[in-house]
């Protein structure tokens, strides 16, 4: 389900594809929908959403809105600077750092986000609902809540 492609030092990974049926009077008339995560695999990492006529068509939009959608992610070494719980509607995602080599312990749809944002050790668990648009958003939800030592010294006006 999963397929990568590099493109510009970017990794491009298909996340999922949905077929979706309009009923028309002469049948069923198909469309497609593509949820892609793209990320430069050094701390960058962005998802899209495209819908279209065909399946290249539908990846193509969604790898353009992944590229305009990327942010920044805090990284220490190989992992995460803590642990951190992250939610959108009913999926919740729980990220905790880990020790290096023990690699990305996820399911596929956190996976390809982690891996694309260039995280290599860590451990996850997701509850909830398993739906992988809101498994994405909730990590995407969770990496955002991410600070470093010195980001939140600053914030709080001390010094480490």
């Amino acid at each position: 389900m999963a397929a990568t492609e590099t493109r510009n030092d970017s990794a491009e990974t298909v996340v999922q594809i949905r077929r979706c049926a309009c009923v028309v009077k002469g049948g069923r008339r198909f469309s497609f929908a593509a949820l892609v995560v793209t990320g430069d695999g050094n701390g960058r990492v962005g998802y899209g959403y495209g819908k279209a006529v065909e399946v290249p068509l539908a990846v193509e939009k969604a790898t353009k809105a992944s590229n305009r959608a990327q942010r920044n992610v805090p990284l220490v070494d190989t992992t995460i600077p803590h642990q951190v719980m992250g939610s959108f509607r009913a999926s919740r995602i729980l990220l905790l750092p880990a020790r290096p080599g023990t690699g990305v312990i996820a399911g596929a749809c956190v996976r390809s986000v982690l891996e694309s944002a260039g995280i290599t050790d860590i451990l996850t668990k997701s509850f909830g609902s398993t739906n992988p648009l809101n498994l994405v958003k909730a990590t995407f939800d969770a990496l955002s809540q991410l600070r470093t030592k010195e980001e939140i010294a600053r914030l709080r006006g001390v010094s480490l």
